[in-house]
């Protein structure tokens, strides 16, 4: 068999390990070991194996992952989730809808200082969910909204999987960062604008809340205060030159520590849950992109990504046809496996398709961001939901279904603005970097 077959039969192999329920990183390095040893031998895998590994998680970039890690969990610990959601509840809760506009903008503000949109997702859902059916809300809102609330921690910087896709491309990650800003807001923006007409052509899904006294209001500024002082001084440290994103990040994790002993939330308990989580997450990261370089020896081998570029050239497909049908791949695969995966397995084939065709490769990562973020609260796997539905007495995971279909169409519109004028995503590269 030609590489190219061989490279195609190993993509599916891949698909049918991680559906077996093979964990990802070990089904990357199973399928990246066989078809390399097909393609190359095993001397040449010999190679790869003694020294990739090592080559893979040595770079200083990457200590940029656990102090960002740390920094989430220590934040979820400080319970910043409760009192941002608190805050906005205060200030818009009297809304038609108000609650659910609260919970998203909580879930945007928290993901900025957490990175995660499972913690963000499990998180908020403690929180905002028990407030919203007190007050008579449909299951169906409550869990859509806090389900797409969530995954804007991973487009709202700073994120764990910008910080991979820079580093696996070679991009600059303060770049990534200020791209990740527009869409992040437009996301949260969207969700709002879904919350809103879903609340008017369906009135009875979201009673009014009471409105809040002067004094609420004004102490809910106070509360939203420790989140906009620890995004400022990672985000500002890194754009005013003062700090690599790696020191920024360790700013980050250092502050998100000291505001949990200010909020009297650090005690031993806490520090030990929160190093664990940070190892734990730490290590399983790393594990996949091991497995990721070994399968990306293989696929740069097999000549696979030449080959589709050679079948888009002979169809004739116009470059941002190939953009939709690459987004449309995203969304399907977004069905059946997380976003970190997601990425990490189909980076080595499409990434080298979008330089060939000469787009802008920073662009191209906000892009990805936003479509594995999708996957998140896709039926039939859709993380966020299953985590809703777990951590949630009495939710089904259909009533979370049902609940997030106005939040995808919101995203599919966000998709389709972010593909179609790029200067969303490179405005502010452009003009602070």
């Amino acid at each position: 068999m030609s590489p190219p077959i061989i490279g195609a039969i190993g993509v599916f192999a891949l698909l049918v390990l991680i559906g077996l329920r093979v964990p990802v990183a070990i089904a990357m390095g199973i399928v990246g070991i066989v078809g390399g040893v097909a393609i190359n031998g095993w001397t040449s895998l010999g190679f790869v194996l003694g020294s990739q590994p090592f080559v893979t998680v040595v770079p200083y970039s990457l200590s940029v992952i656990p102090l960002f890690v740390m920094m989430g969990a220590f934040a979820a610990r400080a319970g910043l989730s409760a009192s941002l959601y608190q805050a906005l509840h205060a200030l818009i809760g009297h809304w038609r809808g108000g609650l659910a506009s609260a919970t998203v903008g909580a879930c945007a503000l928290f993901g900025a200082v957490c990175g995660s949109s499972l913690a963000t997702a499990a998180t908020m859902a403690r929180v905002a969910i028990p407030e919203m059916r007190a007050l008579g809300y449909d299951d169906r809102l409550s869990a859509g909204v806090v389900a797409a609330g969530g995954t804007l921690g991973i487009l709202i910087p700073p994120s764990i999987i910008m910080v991979i896709y820079a580093i696996m491309t070679e991009q600059s990650i303060g770049r990534m960062f200020l791209a990740g800003m527009i869409p992040g807001i437009l996301a949260a923006v969207l969700y709002v604008v879904a919350v809103t007409i879903v609340v008017t052509l369906r009135p009875a899904m979201a009673p009014r809340a009471p409105r809040s006294n002067g004094a609420a209001k004004r102490a809910a500024f106070g509360q939203l205060a420790p989140v906009a002082l620890l995004f400022g001084a990672v985000m500002g440290s890194i754009y005013l030159n003062v700090a690599s994103p790696t020191e920024a990040a360790a700013v980050g994790a250092f502050g998100a520590v000291v505001l949990a002993a200010a909020r009297r939330k650090l005690t031993w308990q806490v520090m030990r849950e929160a190093l664990v989580e940070t190892a734990q997450t730490t290590a399983v990261i790393f594990l996949i992109l091991v497995g990721t370089s070994v399968l990306q020896f293989f696929i740069e081998t097999s000549t696979l990504p030449t080959l589709l570029l050679e079948l888009i050239n002979r169809f004739n497909l116009p470059p941002f046809g190939v953009i939709m049908i690459i987004l449309l791949v995203y969304i399907i695969l977004g069905c059946f496996l997380d976003s970190l995966s997601m990425m990490l397995i189909t980076l080595p084939i499409f990434f080298p398709l979008i330089i060939k065709l000469g787009y802008d490769p920073i662009w191209f990562g906000v892009l990805v961001t936003s479509v594995v973020e999708i996957g998140l609260i896709t039926p039939p796997v859709g993380m966020n939901l299953f985590i809703i539905a777990s951590v949630t007495e009495k939710l089904k995971f259909e009533v979370a279904a049902q609940g997030v279909l106005p939040f995808l169409a919101a995203d599919c519109v966000r998709l389709l603005l972010l593909a179609s004028i790029p200067s969303l995503s490179l405005f502010l590269p452009r003009l602070l970097m």
